[in-house]
């Protein structure tokens, strides 16, 4: 990678636009700090002169735009690896702020230590004298290096300002590895990374360069290759290499300490007695301290010559001589002599930990085998509660004591505070027997282990999944494609395995060898080994723990299987909201697909859903005991659910705009709302009464939220301000001003004392609920903040932004103490478990997302699947349909013959608006990716995309000419680009809000675009001159077109009408009535005598423009219609829908012709008579496409 690079004049373009969109001046001081350089270097960035890579990357990152369009591709100059004098200072400046920050990320508690003090000696004289760069402490497993490591840097803690500790024993990459480093050591102000590896190393080296930072990679063997001696680095982990060359070779003052069995192959070559790089071989312990962890175990005979004897014989490594304690105390009445002995009389000669371990696992009893196994598995603590669910056979809670006691007497697991593990060297010793044994039973087809076991345990956290995954299915893998040399052939004897299930060998009962991992086993190793699983029969067996996440299911055949443990897709829509309930057992979400979803947190098992809401639900909240649900509604309505089985115990009306906001006063007997209608309503929670009404907003209602007391409410608005209300009377206490953008989500302390509010001008404030002045202000976030919540110990608050992270702050002094990334778009909500402990996100993503924000870990994920139709389009010769959808695809429908002839693959997000050129030879796409895709429609190749958006894509059309494209889009924008050569000719300013419709009229002349701000605007396409404003629906305007004779404009609003507007005065000449939801989508027939309407109400309406009357109302789908089109001969009307269908209509009787729908994920897939699944998860299968 080039050290230093200069930015091109089209680049310097792109650049100028995004940082206008921000109102940064060119040398800004907000853009330094962001990227974390001078006012100097953004002036030589602007003068095109060459600067580091890793700065240029930043200061494009820090706008948003893609350095590699920036940079000039011919003129690079390759430069020294130095740091610019006032870029460090201004990194300096920001690390030393953090002083005295730690992050001991898992690493074990110092506890037992045995002598090592001229090893730490020498270690600390290393790094504090010799100013050395990286050191690697080295040896054997179990010889203590992990201790040492710990007891090293704690010692040296208060010699740094940075300590950070991270283990690798789960094999990490090395992006997520760089990327909390990064964030620890910027306080986790970065949050826009260098893409690439180079850039992320480099940026790290900046941090190292600017204060004093002491890391730790403990475990460093498990990126190494198995059995290697050379320090050979696994597949897709040699970028470890480069961090520890960069490291080694660069001038910093910090320090990398790690530890490992064998040095990395790169270390050997920097490391050198007089070097800044140093290794450090450990040895085992002498025989005066080998004697101390004898004498933890209990009093042991023995005589001088026999301690050396026996200490020397296991080479002083403590973990051996923990195990050797114990076999001594426990067989051989703790004298050492009858040990010796017994050694005697075999060869055995301890060269290897693995060796001893050898030995003992020989002496295991079957249970005690079974525990270790499921003990490396599950690679965290584990309950015993948890440990006997895992077994195949009932085994009783004493019988697994007793076990467990042995083992633990036998040194080979330990107890934590919560739950029994193994040390490393133990586990990867039990790992490495498992990659052994399976692929020889997979191949003998003598089962045993691989049925007793589950590889791969899809109901456990991610990140132990993720480790699960590549240190054991994948080396098993490996082993077995070497043996059977292709995958198929390898596919065809996994397929006997399942066949002999059905028809097991003579002997052997048929239940016993069904009962078991065996089935989830093979498809986890089918999916791994990305093998098309459609059709395959798995039908009565048992499946257990089979991750079928994401996998396309069709027709395969689970009929009578048990299904325990095994995790599916489920059918999440966008989710908007989430609530943990009081006892932390269940959490409830709520979608825009009109429902809500209890599910229980430790299974992750849907237990119910309720349904009855007519529009997008859009908040939850528990009652107090747990037992009701609250749920406001776009519909208007707050409803309360029975949460048992979701039955819809009340609904309140009053409201006379979407429910954004509900939730329960502590006692539980009233109940809020916040709604667009600009109020708050209190309700009695057993009779629906409205108790009062709280006026004096401007704008939406976002957010309310109770005190801790119950007397006091808080309501945070679209009108930039939070309210104060007296609960009881109902007054307004006081107005909170200052936050320069709507508040989206607002929040009390558990004290009382403080009300946090989020807003989208990007920060989160913090109030003095008593007095009303604002504490502090948080920034750090890049895009608005949607939601705020705070532990329930009242320490931490979590904010969930539009930047796709969540942050977690040090509530009194502001520091942010973590950033969660994961999700790849907004965050709606972030709520914290009753309990403390972990923190669930809800994203647009379609993803829930369970965390243990203390360690940044993902605990769980749901994955969502809906297949939504958004936009459809007919090609100008009527013979093609485009759709697009939020699976983030275009297809291609030849709509005669009902097939889909093409997909069209490249966005990264919901797919928004389709539009053919007048050709029809390109299409047009527009994203919630915040891009613009040009397809060739032949080819299906994408031609171009177009970057300057920097907020979702609405719409997107094309002229009558085919000249033009114009978006519209959330970023509050219209832009008129160059069909051609991509390039914006144009950008249109002046809606206050996002953008949700644009049309062109049919000479090209004039452009309409339709707004949330209730407006629709006409605008002089040559010159950008906004012509007029058209005014009169009471609410967000979804949808515009022009008639073919430019004479009218149609309008569809949220406000339930469609308008038709007279172009030659502006004003309405004919509103219509009759859908009773959002009018999603207008579109005008070829001839201009009719326009169809698409509406959340679930219909079609054909109107005729002359008279404005309904002609038909044409029913049939099941679900929302967010677009409508005419067919180029205006006979048929196309309809996409939340419902996952195109649905085409005949315009003259309004009958439905045909239904074009994409195979779901779980298509014609047989659970007729299953057991491991609720019926909440068998309705979202059937949902998804599966025959129950």
């Amino acid at each position: 990678m080039m050290n230093s690079v200069r930015a091109s004049e089209s680049g310097l373009k792109l650049v100028d636009q995004a940082r206008r969109q921000k109102r940064w001046n060119k040398t800004a001081v907000a853009w330094c700090t962001s990227a974390f350089t001078s006012r100097a270097t953004l002036s030589r960035f602007w003068g095109r002169q060459s600067i580091r890579t890793d700065t240029f990357m930043a200061i494009c990152s820090a706008v948003g735009v893609d350095w590699e369009k920036v940079v000039e591709p011919d003129e690079i100059e390759i430069d020294q690896f130095e740091i610019d004098q006032m870029e460090l200072t201004a990194l300096s400046t920001t690390a030393l702020a953090g002083i005295g920050h730690l992050d001991w990320g898992g690493a074990p508690e110092p506890r037992s230590f045995y002598g090592r003090m001229q090893e730490l000696n020498t270690l600390q004289e290393w790094i504090l004298q010799d100013n050395c760069c990286l050191v690697a402490l080295l040896g054997m497993g179990g010889i203590g290096k992990t201790t040492l490591a710990v007891k090293l840097a704690h010692l040296l803690q208060d010699k740094f300002e940075f300590v950070m500790w991270r283990s690798l024993r789960n094999a990490p990459p090395l992006e997520e590895v760089l990327a909390d480093m990064i964030q620890f050591l910027s306080v986790q102000q970065e949050t826009n990374l260098p893409s690439s590896v180079d850039g992320k190393i480099l940026r790290l080296i900046q941090y190292l360069q600017a204060a004093r930072c002491l890391l730790v990679l403990d475990n460093t063997e498990s990126i190494l290759e198995s059995g290697s001696r050379t320090g050979g680095y696994r597949e897709g982990y040699a970028g470890y290499g480069e961090l520890l060359r960069t490291i080694g070779e660069t001038s910093h003052n910090s320090c990398l300490v790690m530890t490992s069995r064998e040095p990395p192959q790169d270390l050997t070559l920097l490391e050198g007695e007089a070097l800044p790089v140093r290794c450090f071989p450990l040895k085992g312990l002498p025989e005066i301290h080998g004697q101390e962890i004898f004498k933890e175990k209990g009093h042991f005979i023995g005589d001088d010559t026999q301690w050396m004897t026996l200490i020397e014989r296991y080479a002083g490594n403590p973990l051996a001589l923990k195990m050797v304690a114990c076999a001594v105390r426990d067989f051989f009445d703790s004298n050492i002599a009858e040990f010796l002995d017994f050694l005697k009389e075999g060869s055995f000669i301890f060269d290897d930990i693995r060796d001893l371990l050898d030995r003992h696992f020989q002496r295991l009893t079957p249970t005690e085998k079974e525990l270790m196994y499921w003990l490396a598995i599950n690679r965290e603590p584990i309950s015993l509660e948890e440990l006997q669910e895992d077994f195949v056979c009932y085994l009783c809670a004493t019988d697994i004591l007793e076990a467990v006691g042995s083992l633990q007497r036998r040194s080979l697991i330990e107890k934590t505070l919560t739950g029994f593990t193994q040390q490393p060297v133990v586990m990867e010793y039990m790992i490495n027997r498992l990659i052994e044994q399976i692929p020889e039973e997979i191949i003998s087809q003598n089962i045993a282990i691989f049925r007793t076991h589950a590889l791969v345990k899809a109901s456990a956290p991610d990140y132990v999944r993720d480790a699960q995954v590549c240190l054991i299915l994948e080396p098993i893998i490996e082993k077995l494609l070497s043996s059977f040399g292709s995958t198929k052939q390898l596919e065809n004897h996994l397929l006997e395995i399942i066949s002999m299930l059905r028809s097991p060998t003579p002997g052997v009962k048929k239940s016993t060898l069904q009962m078991g991992y065996v089935s989830g086993n093979t498809i986890n190793l089918l999916s791994q080994l990305q093998i098309d699983l459609n059709g395959y029969d798995f039908s009565g067996l048992t499946v257990w723990q089979a991750n079928l996440q994401g996998l396309t299911l069709h027709n395969v055949n689970f009929a009578g299987c048990d299904l325990a443990g095994s995790v599916f897709t489920e059918t999440l829509g966008n989710m908007l909201s989430a609530a943990f309930s009081p006892d932390g057992k269940m959490l409830a979400i709520c979608d825009t697909d009109f429902q809500i979803r209890l599910w229980h947190v430790q299974t992750g098992k849907l237990l119910v859903i309720c349904e009855g809401h007519t529009n997008w639900v859009r908040s939850v909240a528990f009652s107090r005991d747990g037992k009701t649900l609250a749920s406001g509604s776009a519909d208007h309505t707050v409803k309360l659910w029975q949460v048992t089985d979701g039955t819809c115990l009340q609904t309140f009306t009053g409201h006379t705009d979407e429910v954004f906001s509900v939730a329960f006063n502590p006692q539980g007997n009233t109940l809020i709302s916040g709604s667009s209608d600009h109020t708050v309503r209190l309700w009695d929670g057993d009779t629906g009464q409205c108790l009062n009404t709280f006026t004096g907003h401007t704008g939406c209602v976002r957010s309310v939220a109770f005190s801790t007391d119950g007397k006091t409410l808080a309501s945070g608005s679209d009108d930039h301000t939070v309210r104060l209300w007296d609960a009881s009377t109902g007054s307004w206490v006081r107005t909170y001003t200052g936050h320069t953008s709507g508040v989206r989500s607002v929040a009390f302390s558990t004290d009382g004392k403080t009300l946090a509010s989020g807003s989208n001008d990007h920060t989160v404030r913090l109030w003095d609920a008593r007095t009303g002045s604002c504490v502090s202000t948080h920034t750090g976030h890049s895009s608005g903040v949607y939601s705020v919540a705070f532990s329930t110990d009242g320490k931490t608050l979590a904010t969930g932004s539009g930047d796709h992270t969540v942050r977690l702050w040090d509530y009194h002094t502001g520091i942010c103490l973590k950033t969660l990334h994961g999700h790849t778009n907004q965050i709606f909500s972030v709520a914290f478990s009753p309990q403390g402990n972990t923190l669930v996100c809800v994203s647009l993503d379609q993803t829930v997302r369970l965390w243990d924000w203390g360690t940044g870990q993902c605990l769980k994920t749901w994955q969502g699947n809906t297949d939504w139709v958004f936009p459809v389009a007919f090609s100008p010769d009527g013979k093609t349909l485009a759709s697009g959808s939020n699976d983030h695809t275009v297809r291609l429908w030849d709509y005669h013959s009902d097939r889909c002839i093409s997909i069209l693959h490249g966005h990264t997000a919901h797919v928004c608006s389709v539009a053919f050129s007048s050709d029809g030879q390109t299409l047009a796409s527009s994203s919630r990716d915040e891009t613009i895709r040009l397809w060739d429609i032949n080819t299906g190749k994408c031609l171009k995309i177009l970057h300057g958006h920097t907020d979702w894509i609405y719409s997107v059309t094309f002229s009558g000419d085919g000249k033009t494209l114009a978006s519209g889009s959330a970023d509050q924008t219209v832009r008129l680009w160059d069909q051609r050569t991509g390039h914006c000719v144009s950008t249109l300013d002046g809606h206050t809000n996002q953008i949700w419709s644009v049309a062109f009229s049919s000479d090209g002349k004039t452009l309409a675009s339709s707004n949330t701000d209730q407006t629709v605007r006409l605008w002089d396409v040559s010159t950008g001159e906004c012509l007029k404003t058209l005014q009169g629906h009471g609410n967000r305007v979804k949808s515009v077109a022009f008639s073919p004779q430019d004479n009218i404009l149609a309008s569809g609003s949220t406000d339930q009408t469609v308008r038709l507007w007279d172009l030659s005065t502006g004003e309405c000449s004919k509103l219509l009535r009759g859908h009773n939801n959002w009018v999603f989508s207008v579109a005008f027939s070829p001839d201009g005598n009719t326009i169809a309407s698409g509406s959340h109400d679930q219909t079609v309406k054909v109107w005729d423009v002359s008279t404005g009357e309904c002609r038909h109302t044409c029913t049939g789908h099941t679900h929302l219609i967010s677009s409508v089109a005419f067919s180029g001969d205006g006979q048929i009307i196309a309809s996409g829908s939340q419902d996952q269908t195109v649905r085409l209509w005949d315009t003259k009787t309004g009958k439905c012709l045909k239904i074009l729908r994409a195979p779901r994920l779980y298509e014609a897939m047989n659970i007729i008579g299953v057991t491991g699944l609720t019926e909440a998860q068998k309705a979202t299968l059937k949902q998804l496409g599966a025959i129950a």
